[in-house]
Formats: structure tokens, C-alpha cells, sequence
């Protein structure tokens, strides 16, 4: 939330390993957690995707409120 309010981006990145790989909807319900706590000073600016083993979303401040 701090680096938000600085202005800054903010990338959230779930590692799958071993079996957490067969459910990916429970980090996406994370990711989904992380974003609604965070809505009031940020916005997505990339979608939650999957890189390899790796799920990303990533987090710019929103500069229409303060």
C-alpha cells in the first residue's frame, strides 16, 4: 500500500511448486484478495497470467484519487 501511495508499481507473483500447480484457482482467489484490499489506491494494470510456474499480476497506483 505504501509504494502505491509513493506512486510506484507494484508486482504480486504466486510460485507454484510440486502439487500446487494442479490448483491454480486458489492463488487466483489470492490474487483476486490482494487486488479488492488494494482497490482504493491502485489499479491492474496487467492481469493475473501465468510465466512458466510462476502466476503475475502487477499493481499502478491509481492517480484519479488520493
Amino acid at each position: 500500500r505504501r509504494w502505491l501511495k509513493e506512486g510506484k508499481k507494484v508486482k504480486v507473483r504466486i510460485r507454484f511448486r510440486g502439487r500446487e500447480r494442479d490448483y491454480p484457482e486458489l492463488a487466483m482467489e489470492d490474487l483476486k484478495e490482494i487486488a479488492d484490499e488494494l482497490q482504493d489506491v491502485s489499479v491492474i494494470e496487467q492481469r493475473p497470467s501465468f510465466e512458466g510456474r510462476t502466476l503475475l499480476m502487477v499493481l499502478a497506483p491509481d492517480t484519479g484519487k488520493k
